[in-house]
């Protein structure tokens, strides 16, 4: 999913609905997303569909590469958007939340192997161990849901 994240040590805000983001955005001096990716093409999309594009891009700190979460950390933000396992990879941060859920076009990832695989049978047990049960609290760790 994507989320919000602050500098570590900010007080989080409310982003708990389309009402409280909205408010939460409009407040902030400036916040920092991707024009490019996933996270980067949903958040203009959404705030174009929230009606505050203009008010929102008027203040970015539109980041061409990398973490956009490295703006908070050197004072650029005061909140970043991505998706939440790229906002985890940044110290000095801490991630508020999800963007509401009602409001979130989740990235789906898929893994699969080749038919013709030289390594087929190591292929599969990849793929068993990636979707059991162990897994889980690791991908939820590192920002993922499973």
């Amino acid at each position: 999913y994507v989320g919000i994240a602050v500098r570590a040590g900010q007080a989080q805000p409310d982003i708990g609905s389309e009402a409280a983001l909205r408010k939460t955005l409009l407040a902030a001096r400036s916040v920092a997303y991707s024009r490019l990716g996933a996270s980067g093409v949903y958040f203009a999309q959404l705030i174009v569909r929230m009606g505050i594009a203009a008010e929102i891009n008027a203040k970015a700190t539109i980041v061409e590469q990398g973490f956009t979460a490295q703006r908070l950390v050197s004072g650029e933000a005061d909140l970043a958007v991505q998706q939440i396992s790229e906002l985890k990879q940044v110290d000095g941060i801490e991630v508020v939340g999800p963007i509401p859920h009602e409001l979130q076009t989740p990235a789906v990832f898929s893994a699969g192997r080749m038919a013709n695989a030289k390594h087929a049978d190591a292929a599969d047990r990849l793929l068993r161990y990636l979707a059991s049960p162990g897994v889980v609290p690791v991908l939820r760790q590192s920002g993922l849901e499973p």
